[in-house]
C-alpha cells in the first residue's frame, strides 16, 4: 500500500483496510440539472448557429437546428433522419403546410420544453403537433381547449378534436354538450349541426334537461333555421321523448305551431301521443338519465321540536352532508321535485312558543344552493301529501289545527300560482301520494276518526277522484313512492302500533300485495327512490326518533341497512334530484 507524501497533507489518504471495512468504497453521484443545462447550451448554440447540421425552411424563414434534438423530441423527425428517408441526407429541408411562427414555436419547445398556448395559436399549433407526433404539446393543447369549453364553442371544439384524433378531448367536449344542452342549443354552433349530429345529441340518455320540452323546442329551432330542413322533422321528433311532454304543451303546439301544420305526418304523430297521454296509456320510452349525480335530500322534521335541518346523501359516499337550513323550521312537511328544483310544502312549526300550521312553500335550487320563497297555499296543511303531475304540484289533504282537509290545490311553478281542484272523497292527513301513468294516487291517512285503508286517484281529464282497491292494512304516516308500475307503501301507524309491514300496489291490475317487511317499525318516515331502489329514512318507532335508513332492492326482495342520517327525526320531507353545487 502506498501512502501520500508527508509534505503533501492535502492528498487523499485511504483508511487502513480492516475486517470491519470492505475492500472498496464508492459513491453514486447524479447531477439532476444536467439535462436542463445541456439543452440550454444546445439552444444557445442553435441561436449562435454552432454545430447545427440541418436547415428547416417554412415560407420565407429558415431555422438552423440540430438533427439529434428534433429526433429526440419528435417521432416524425426521428423517422425522417434515422429511417433512410431522402430528407435524412438533405441539409436544407422545406416544410410544407406549416407557418414559420408555428414551426419556430415547436422547435423552441424541442429545446426548452416550454410553450405558450393561446386562443390565437392553438388551432394551428395542435394540427402541427399532431403531424410531428409531439405528444406533450398535443396534451397541452387539449388541456387548454378543455379549459376553454363554453356553450358557444363546445361543438366546434368537439369537431376539431375528432378531426385530429384527440379522442379524450372529443369525449369531454361531447359530455359538455350533454351537460349544458339548454345553453348550447341557444348558440349559433348548434344551428350548424348536421342532421346526423343533431340526432346523435338528442338521442342521448345523458342529456341534461329540466324537461323534454326543452329538447323539442331545440329541434324546432334547428329546423326553422333552414327551410330545407323541414323534411328532417319527422325523423328528429322520433328521437325526442315526446311521451314525456305534457298534454297541455302538446295541445298548444298542435294549435299554434305552423310547422306542424305544414308537415301532416308530424302533426299526426304528436296528436297520437297526446291521445296516449290523455288516455293514460303505458309507453316504453324511458326518462333521460343525466350524467350529473343525483342525491337524496332530507328536509325538516321533528325531534322534540320542529327542525330546519337539510342534508343530502349520495349512495356509496358513506356520509350525509349538511346544507343550508330551511328558512323556517317545519315538521309534517312534504317535498317534491319539478325541473330539478325541490319544493317544500306546508307542515307545522312546533316550538316552545307554540305550534303553528303552515301554508308556506319554499323552493331549493341545487345549482345555486339557494332557498327561495314561493306563493303560499290557500290554507295551512300539516302532514300534507304532495305529488307532481304534468309539471304541476298537487298538495293533497293535511290539517289546519283541528280541521282535516279533503281539499286539494295545484301549484304552477311557471306562474308561481295556486288554484283549487276537485276535493277528494275523504279527508286525509298523513296521506301518501304518488303518480303513475298520469294518475295521482292518495293512499291511506287519517280522517279525524279512523286510520284509512282506502285509496283514490285523481283523473286530470275528468277532474274527479276515483276509488281503487284498498290496502290490506289501514295506516297513516306511511312512506309512499312509485317505482315502475308499482306504488310502495312503507310502515306507518294503524292506531295501535308503528308498522314495519310494506304493501305494493300494482296499478295495472288494481291489486295489493304484502311484500318483505322492514327491519324496524316506522311511522312518519319518508321514502325515496334512487337507482331503482327504495330508501326508507328515519321516522318514529314508538319509543325513539330514528336516524337509521333501510334500502329495499326489488330484484332481491329484501331490505338492508344503509348509512344513518346525522340525527333522528320524523315528519321530514324527502326528495331526489341533482347533487348541490357548493362552489
Amino acid at each position: 500500500m502506498s501512502f501520500p507524501d508527508k509534505d503533501c497533507p492535502g492528498c487523499y489518504r485511504p483508511r487502513p483496510i480492516s475486517k470491519d471495512r470492505p475492500l472498496e468504497s464508492s459513491m453514486h453521484f447524479m447531477n439532476t440539472k444536467h439535462s436542463k443545462e445541456a439543452f440550454e447550451n444546445m439552444n444557445a448554440m442553435r441561436h449562435a448557429g454552432k454545430l447545427c447540421d440541418v436547415k428547416l425552411t417554412a415560407g420565407p424563414e429558415t431555422f438552423e437546428v440540430h438533427r439529434v434534438v428534433l429526433a429526440a423530441a419528435s417521432p416524425y423527425f426521428k423517422a425522417m433522419f434515422c429511417c433512410g428517408m431522402r430528407e435524412g441526407d438533405m441539409s436544407d429541408i422545406p416544410m410544407h403546410g406549416i407557418s414559420p411562427t408555428i414551426l419556430g414555436t415547436l422547435i423552441e419547445f424541442a429545446y426548452t420544453a416550454e410553450i405558450n398556448i393561446s386562443e390565437m395559436n392553438v388551432c394551428s399549433l395542435l394540427p402541427a403537433a399532431v403531424m410531428f407526433q409531439m405528444t406533450h404539446v398535443i396534451e397541452a393543447c387539449c388541456t387548454f381547449l378543455e379549459h376553454q369549453l363554453d356553450p358557444s364553442n363546445c361543438i366546434g371544439i368537439a369537431d376539431f378534436a375528432q378531426a385530429h384524433g384527440c379522442l379524450d378531448l372529443y369525449q369531454k367536449a361531447k359530455l359538455f354538450v350533454y351537460e349544458n344542452f339548454n345553453k348550447v342549443a341557444l348558440n349559433e354552433e348548434f344551428l350548424q349541426l348536421s342532421p346526423n349530429q343533431l340526432m346523435q345529441v338528442i338521442k342521448r340518455d345523458e342529456l341534461n334537461v329540466r324537461c323534454e320540452s326543452e329538447v323539442y323546442k331545440a329541434v324546432i329551432r334547428w329546423v326553422k333555421h333552414d327551410a330545407k330542413r323541414e323534411h328532417k322533422l319527422e325523423q328528429l321528433l322520433n328521437a325526442v321523448r315526446c311521451h314525456f311532454l305534457t298534454p297541455g304543451f302538446l295541445k298548444t303546439e298542435l294549435v299554434q305551431c305552423d310547422m306542424l301544420k305544414q308537415v301532416p305526418k308530424c302533426y299526426d304523430y304528436l296528436d297520437h301521443i297526446y291521445q296516449d297521454l290523455t288516455l293514460h296509456k303505458k309507453f316504453k320510452e324511458k326518462l333521460r338519465n343525466p350524467i350529473a349525480p343525483r342525491v337524496i335530500y332530507t328536509i325538516g322534521g321533528y325531534l322534540r321540536h320542529s327542525l330546519g335541518n337539510v342534508e343530502c346523501y349520495k349512495p356509496g359516499s358513506g356520509q350525509w352532508m349538511r346544507l343550508s337550513n330551511l328558512p323556517m323550521p317545519r315538521s309534517g312537511v312534504a317535498c317534491c321535485v319539478v325541473h330539478h328544483i325541490i319544493y317544500v310544502i306546508g307542515g307545522r312549526n312546533n316550538s316552545p312558543e307554540g305550534n303553528i300550521d303552515s301554508k308556506s312553500v319554499d323552493s331549493f335550487d341545487p345549482f345555486r344552493n339557494l332557498w327561495n320563497k314561493c306563493s303560499e297555499m290557500s290554507v295551512a296543511r300539516n302532514r300534507v301529501g304532495v305529488g307532481t303531475l304534468d309539471g304541476s304540484i298537487y298538495a293533497v289533504g293535511g290539517s289546519d289545527s283541528t280541521v282535516h282537509h279533503n281539499s286539494v290545490e295545484r301549484y304552477d311553478p311557471e306562474t308561481d300560482t295556486w288554484s283549487n281542484v276537485t276535493p277528494m272523497e275523504k279527508a286525509r292527513i298523513g296521506v301518501g301520494v304518488a303518480t303513475v301513468t298520469r294518475f295521482l294516487y292518495a293512499i291511506g291517512g287519517y280522517d279525524g276518526d279512523h286510520r284509512l285503508r282506502s285509496v283514490e286517484h285523481y283523473h286530470p281529464e275528468r277532474k274527479e277522484w276515483i276509488r281503487v282497491a284498498s290496502m290490506r292494512i289501514a295506516r297513516s304516516g306511511a312512506g309512499v313512492a312509485a317505482l315502475d308500475q308499482f306504488i310502495y307503501v312503507v310502515g306507518g301507524y294503524d292506531s295501535d302500533n308503528q308498522l314495519h309491514t310494506v304493501e305494493r300496489y300494482d296499478t295495472d291490475n288494481d291489486h295489493w300485495d304484502i311484500i318483505s317487511p322492514m327491519r324496524r317499525p316506522r311511522s312518519a318516515l319518508s321514502v325515496a327512490v334512487l337507482n331503482n331502489k327504495l330508501y326508507a329514512l328515519g321516522g318514529y318507532d314508538g319509543n325513539d326518533f330514528l336516524s337509521s335508513v333501510e334500502v329495499y332492492d326489488p330484484d332481491r326482495e329484501e331490505w338492508a341497512e344503509e348509512i344513518n342520517m346525522t340525527g333522528g327525526r320524523s315528519g321530514h320531507g324527502t326528495a331526489v334530484t341533482l347533487e348541490p353545487c357548493l362552489n
